[in-house]
């Protein structure tokens, strides 16, 4: 329990960072899908809407990554990406689990306090808090989607913050890539890359459609990347599980920056030792 006590900040960050994420994405979509909003029935073309809201998510998932709490915690707000760089090496056990446990309470938390404020408007067939379920290809079409978009945002994410010219634009790229998919593939699977997300909505909404589809596409979809990362450019090629490492917060991972600084004498500000 010393890990807890010590790291405790980082894993209710995590836990607010996806809270509110889904808080945002329950009210961005009863506003563009209710039949009853005036917003929804001023635009009248889904793609139009689904457009609107995919920018909504990513310019929420980039003020998140950005944040202050982001920068510190590292902003995975999801549990596979949370699992793929314990996979890698770069976090320890115990902070895989207590962030994978903050991350489903936030998300549930986020959805729950999303119905106070929206009412009966998230219950509506057309927004019911906000449910990633197949669309009419059915479970094996979103299963294919699913594990195609988390290979690709895994994928994105390591050449990325690991690319030095880049590393910094990594949220702005994680941003894109959500409105991308929300616009393009949700209608085939809800856009999801995400268990905790996806079970924080079935819970009220007690529709557990193919969920199976959305605690294996992912985590099936970010290992494969992760796989394809190392074998290009080798496990040395990961340096950190922050999406945005190269600010004054303190980084609590198994940090290839920190084994940098301390080997050249110095310390990077972002790498405070824990």
């Amino acid at each position: 329990m010393n890990v807890l006590r010590r790291h405790y900040p980082e894993y209710l960050m995590e836990a607010a960072g996806l809270g509110l994420f889904m808080i945002s994405a329950s009210v961005v979509t009863a506003i563009l899908e209710h039949p009853a909003s005036l917003v929804h029935q001023a635009i009248t073309n889904p793609l139009l809407r689904r457009l609107i809201i995919g920018v909504a998510m990513g310019l929420t998932a980039i003020a998140i990554i950005y944040s202050p709490w982001g920068k510190q915690s590292g902003a995975h707000i999801n549990s596979v990406v949370t699992l793929t760089f314990f996979r890698l090496g770069k976090i320890k056990p115990m902070d895989a689990l207590f962030y994978i446990v903050a991350q489903f309470f936030g998300a549930l938390l986020g959805v729950l306090l999303a119905a106070r404020i929206l009412g009966d408007a998230i219950a509506d067939p057309n927004v019911s808090y906000v449910v990633t379920a197949p669309g009419a290809g059915g479970a094996g079409i979103a299963f294919l989607a699913e594990l195609i978009i988390s290979f690709g945002v895994m994928m994105m994410i390591l050449v990325v913050s690991n690319t030095p010219k880049l590393a910094r634009f990594t949220g702005v790229f994680a941003g894109i890539l959500i409105a991308t998919y929300i616009t393009l593939e949700a209608p085939l699977s809800g856009m999801s890359m995400n268990p905790a997300r996806t079970l924080a909505s079935a819970i009220p909404a007690h529709n557990w459609t193919a969920i199976w589809v959305y605690f294996t596409a992912p985590l099936l979809g970010m290992l494969s990347a992760s796989e394809v990362y190392v074998r290009l450019r080798g496990w040395s090629a990961v340096r950190c599980a922050k999406l945005h490492h190269h600010n004054n917060k303190r980084c609590i991972f198994r940090c290839g920056y920190r084994a940098q600084s301390m080997g050249n004498g110095s310390q990077l500000l972002s790498d405070k030792l824990v």
